[in-house]
């Protein structure tokens, strides 16, 4: 297949391009590197020359914190709604939306409000289309668990107040395999959340990267919910995850059932082992022949 990759130089989408190269598809991919302005493609016309002799479209762009020159109507909802609309009037009829768990009707923030109108976008057109909803993702390459990872290895751990915060991490080759799967499927129009089989607490989460990197569980810092707030103001100019909105979506957790997943898959998804913390390339192929 001729795939065109949106967000191919970002973390997930480098995954994705590699799994798509392997699985023997040719990709084209779109990025600031290969010389496209994502945030600039806002209209059906900016993407009809890229859609010729294309067969599917996977968008993996995605920011979790907005600065100066990328915002969330613009990356998150506005170019991707572009896309879908110029692949219907170009009947490139498979469309893989990677979204996020919590884009859902109970949205607050304005990244999961942003995810959810792309998405709704993509639901209403007459395409074969797949809506993916990623957890927290970990793996080889990422910047937030690279953060966390740096994080859980100081002396003191640093939580946000009390560290019971949920996460229900997956790994990043759960979610290449299925953008891979969903390619072929002869199931589509679902939208999928794609999360790991297990919850942590935030501060569990921690002390179980600390694990892997061959330390003993480390003592903890609380950190007053409030001071963060206070600092946020100033972080999150130079640190997007730090802003007001990402503390709240930390703070509410989400989590998901993984069996919707594990049915997709033809198996269940990976349990978090330390190896994985260091890898972005656990069975990133999907055997053949497995239910949809």
């Amino acid at each position: 297949m001729n795939i065109l990759l949106a967000g191919a130089d970002g973390f997930l989408g480098r995954h994705v391009a590699r799994a798509l190269a392997g699985a023997g598809h040719h990709m084209v991919p779109v990025s600031r590197r290969h010389g496209v302005d994502f945030a600039r493609m806002q209209t059906p016309g900016d993407w009809r020359g890229w859609l010729a002799e294309i067969d599917a479209v996977v968008n993996c762009v995605g920011i979790i914190g907005e600065t100066r020159g990328q915002k969330f109507a613009a990356l998150h909802t506005r170019a991707p709604c572009a896309l879908f609309r110029a692949c219907a009037e170009a009947k490139v009829r498979r469309v893989v939306q990677v979204s996020a768990l919590g884009a859902d009707a109970h949205a607050f923030s304005a990244y999961h409000l942003s995810k959810r109108a792309a998405d709704d976008c993509l639901r209403a057109l007459d395409l074969d289309w797949f809506v993916l909803r990623p957890s927290l993702v970990y793996g080889l390459g990422g910047q937030s668990a690279a953060l966390f990872m740096r994080l859980a290895a100081a002396p003191m751990i640093p939580v946000i107040g009390d560290g019971q915060q949920v996460v229900q991490p997956v790994h990043v080759s759960d979610v290449v395999a299925t953008v891979v799967r969903c390619l072929g499927s002869s199931a589509p129009r679902q939208t999928l959340d794609v999360v790991g089989p297990q919850t942590f607490t935030f501060v569990e989460w921690l002390q179980t990267m600390r694990k892997a990197q061959g330390k003993p569980r480390g003592a903890v810092l609380h950190v007053p919910l409030g001071l963060v707030r206070s600092a946020a103001q100033w972080l999150q100019h130079v640190w997007p995850i730090a802003q007001p909105d990402n503390l709240r979506m930390l703070a509410q957790g989400y989590r998901a059932d993984p069996a919707q997943l594990a049915r997709f898959l033809g198996r269940p998804p990976h349990a978090v082992q330390p190896a994985l913390f260091f890898s972005a390339t656990a069975l990133l192929s999907v055997p053949e022949g497995q239910p949809s």
